[in-house]
């Protein structure tokens, strides 16, 4: 009898983890190369997209750009029986104090909220920028074409809500494309105190900011390779969580850290064919990008972008020199590459938003102890949990082991000092969350 209890378990499993399985198989093959050509020689048809340059015009300029971006957002909505929830976000943003910007402006995002069926004020976010720039970022009515920076992540953002307004989440997924990221990362800045001020509960933001060039200024061509950038821990930890650091560790296991191996996980099971590189780092060394400004109010972000950067193709006026073609124009963008990158995105926020919430708190013990003890609280909408370890060096969890519907348990031969671990809830259709490292120590 025991035997069959065992076998109907797995069948059972098998059989979650399958359908599971062809979810994400299904996103990843109906993303449409074709489609994000077409959607990003558009966005290069306005001309420009500085955020300063010409609102009124419904062939040029940003006004043009955006108001394109919202009717393709809302014809998304119409085949999905009205499922997205289309609207302007807006902040005024001023000349004086700003070096960047040459006159008073209203920088607008353009946003889609696909609701959760269970939890529509948890979100996932997806994010793209809308503006453009020439090399000088004050020139609002020289061509800026912006093909990949950043046409290929806005559309990338437009074409992920294209496939995933087909399925059902228990979560909400917003897909935004942000403005006056050129200027001071403003839009970003706009939306993230949008965000807190009506109380959205964030699981992450996905920033894509060039996901379409594969041939670096290093002379290196890779379609496969992209890096995920993460700052360490959110700057607006507490005194306490310094403290526990010092002593616990945990310095390369923050929030927005737990995001960039959630990513890098779902791509190596997903999509093995492709090489996510883990960076840890912020952003590129010196430079911004619209993740930030919700890392700066404490929700989880990182920022998604090809591998190989070619600066001559970036913030350029077009040009020729010494027979080096400068501008960032569609030629140069690798279609396919876009779609890849595009695809990694569309199966992370299909996980987290078909996944259950993390664990608010995990507690670790098992000082001078041949094992460790981990608590933490239930979630709803979990059927069981994961505990995941790893050696304090590794980038990534490397082992995990699912221990069902309890609320604690205790690892017997894993010394706590040798490994960091951490705790995942996983849900009735397989998806689990982000892992959720220790917050608190168990009081022997």
């Amino acid at each position: 009898m025991k035997k069959l209890l065992l076998v109907l378990i797995f069948l059972s499993t098998y059989s979650i983890t399958a359908q599971k399985d062809k979810q994400l198989y299904d996103i990843i093959n109906a993303v449409s190369a074709d489609r994000i050509q077409k959607d990003i020689q558009t966005l290069v048809n306005f001309g420009t997209r500085n955020t300063f340059s010409d609102t009124i015009s419904e062939t040029r300029g940003i006004g043009a750009a955006r108001r394109w971006i919202k009717s393709e957002f809302e014809n998304i909505s119409k085949n999905c029986d009205n499922c997205l929830n289309v609207f302007y976000q807006k902040d005024l943003v001023s000349k004086e104090g700003n070096n960047r910007v040459p006159h008073d402006a209203w920088v607008v995002n353009v946003v889609a909220i696909q609701k959760g069926t269970k939890y529509p004020n948890r979100f996932v976010i997806m994010s793209g920028d809308i503006d453009s720039r020439a090399s000088d970022t004050m020139n609002f009515t020289i061509d800026a074409p912006g093909a990949n920076d950043n046409a290929s992540g806005m559309v990338g953002t437009i074409e992920a809500a294209r496939v995933l307004s087909k399925y059902k989440f228990e979560s909400s997924i917003i897909y935004v494309g942000l403005s006056g990221e050129e200027q001071g990362l403003f839009g970003g800045a706009g939306l993230a105190a949008y965000a807190k001020e009506k109380g959205w509960d964030i699981i992450g933001i996905l920033n894509n900011d060039m996901i379409g060039n594969i041939k670096g200024v290093d002379g290196v061509i890779d379609n496969r390779t992209f890096r995920i950038f993460s700052e360490p821990v959110p700057p607006t930890e507490t005194d306490r969580e310094r403290r526990m650091r010092r002593f616990y560790g945990g310095e390369v296991n923050g929030i927005s850290r737990q995001l960039a191996r959630y990513v890098h996980k779902n791509v190596k099971t997903y999509m093995p064919e492709m090489n996510p590189m883990m960076v840890y780092r912020l952003d590129r060394f010196g430079r911004g990008g619209h993740h930030r400004p919700f890392n700066d109010l404490g929700f989880a972000g990182i920022r998604i972008m090809e591998a190989h950067e070619n600066y001559t193709q970036q913030h350029q006026d077009i040009r020729e020199e010494n027979g080096i073609k400068y501008g960032d124009v569609i030629e140069h963008v690798n279609f396919d590459y876009a779609k890849k990158l595009t695809a990694v995105n569309a199966i992370n926020l299909a996980s987290l938003g078909a996944a259950p919430s993390a664990p608010k708190t995990v507690v670790i013990g098992g000082i001078v102890e041949p094992a460790a003890k981990l608590k933490w609280d239930k979630v709803d909408g979990a059927k069981g949990y994961k505990i995941y370890w790893r050696d304090t060096t590794s980038p990534t969890w490397d082992h995990s082991r699912y221990v069902g519907d309890v609320s604690e348990f205790t690892l017997d031969g894993i010394v706590i000092d040798n490994f960091f671990f951490g705790v995942a809830s996983v849900g009735e259709n397989g998806f689990e969350s982000m892992v959720v490292f220790p917050n608190d120590v168990l009081k022997n």
